[in-house]
């Protein structure tokens, strides 16, 4: 009985832990390619960069929102196995 509930506990944290982890790697790898994609873009139209930063600037708060929620959830399902 109690080597089940603690396989059970481990196996969400397990997973919580996963989650918080693929949420953090796909916001590195989304903001990797809104930098690149900008700076490219700034390259090829400098006349254009103040909108282009700006645009890059909310894209990338919004992916740090998915990612925080991401992390967040992951929180709640290791707080919720404890």
């Amino acid at each position: 009985m109690l080597s089940t509930l603690l396989l059970d506990i481990s196996i969400a944290w397990a997973g919580a832990a996963l989650g918080a982890g693929l949420a953090a790697i796909g916001a590195g790898i989304g903001i990797g390619k809104i930098g690149g994609s900008a700076m490219e873009a700034m390259a090829r139209q400098p006349e254009a960069s103040g909108k282009i930063q700006t645009a890059m600037l909310v894209i990338a708060a919004l992916i740090e929102v998915i990612a925080l929620f991401g992390a967040v959830i992951a929180l709640l399902i290791s707080l919720k196995a404890a």
